[in-house]
């Protein structure tokens, strides 16, 4: 697979399959569309281009002022490799962007892509003033060169399954069912940083990650997780919150891991968290005693539920 950044850099001598999309968090919905569009790539043996963008459309637009990301544009490139696609074009979504008109930024697509045919959801649209919904890229493909293949949403407990079903499950911890969205468990990767060595006094170290800081994480309590370090699982009891029992005066939010059965040097490396289940509530002790005896607990939840 090949990550490009502008379209001026696609380099195609044979007609290409394309999906065109936001894409975060490459959902069930997303992956239904494009496996279609790769089986048939693979079919007619054309290459299959996904142009996607960053930052969202959304917040340059003005309908959000801020918008949370499931998965950084480069972790979505690699996951729409894994799907088979070819060409991954990450474009920066800017107002110049959204003021092309469709008949333009369609040209340019046709002349930088050679494209026979587009795969689109049915609630598709761009160009200025979204005027490129899915009627007029049937009322325009012929005279374009390709043709429209629209994909049923898929739905889930009656709803469709969208990014922003998928981040609202992750802002309100119901990792669980982001899950089952993503089709794969919610992952947040991130670099263990040095803390305040709370963990180490109490006798149950932490890793304290830094994460991107446009990411989508769970709500403050604790979660059951693997940490997977160096290709390797181990189960995890993860905190997302302030550490109330003692007081933080920052009131920061931290995301913290104490990992089962580990004992390295973990300062500095990278790992990423797999979330399994929401266990509880943050919430604050009276005392470290009584905090030491609830982490007991949580430990032996996550020995009983992860270890297999």
């Amino acid at each position: 697979m090949t990550h490009l950044y502008s379209l001026s850099e696609v380099r195609v001598t044979e007609p290409t399959v394309l999906a065109i999309g936001v894409f975060d968090g490459v959902h069930v919905g997303h992956q239904a569309l494009l496996k279609d569009m790769v089986r048939y790539s693979i079919k007619h043996s054309c290459p299959s281009v996904v142009v996607t963008y960053y930052p969202s459309p959304s917040v340059v637009l003005g309908k959000h002022d801020d918008v949370s990301y499931i998965n950084h544009p480069d972790e979505k490139a690699m996951l729409l490799e894994e799907l088979g696609i070819d060409f991954v074009v990450t474009i920066e979504f800017n107002r110049n962007l959204a003021n092309v008109t469709p008949e333009n930024y369609m040209l340019q697509l046709k002349n930088q892509l050679k494209f026979k045919h587009l795969w689109c959801s049915d609630n598709f649209a761009f160009g200025n003033n979204r005027e490129g919904n899915i009627d007029w890229l049937k009322d325009n493909s012929g005279r374009f060169g390709f043709h429209v293949m629209v994909t049923n949403p898929v739905y889930d407990s009656g709803s469709i399954i969208s990014s922003s079903r998928v981040r609202n499950h992750i802002v309100f911890g119901e990792v669980r069912e982001a899950s089952l969205c993503l089709g794969r468990p919610l992952r947040i990767p991130g670099v263990v940083i040095k803390g305040l060595g709370r963990g180490n006094i109490i006798g149950y170290p932490t890793a304290n990650l830094s994460i991107w800081k446009n990411r989508a994480y769970p709500s403050k309590g604790v979660y059951l997780a693997y940490a997977i370090v160096d290709d390797i699982r181990y189960p995890a009891v993860v905190n997302v919150g302030t550490r109330p029992t003692f007081d933080d005066k920052s009131n920061r939010t931290v995301i913290e891991a104490h990992l089962i059965d580990y004992s390295d040097n973990l300062y500095n490396k990278e790992i990423v968290l797999e979330f399994v289940e929401r266990l509880r509530d943050e919430r604050k002790f009276d005392n470290v005693d009584n905090l030491v005896s609830q982490i007991n607990r949580d430990i032996l939840a996550a020995k009983s539920r992860l270890l297999k």
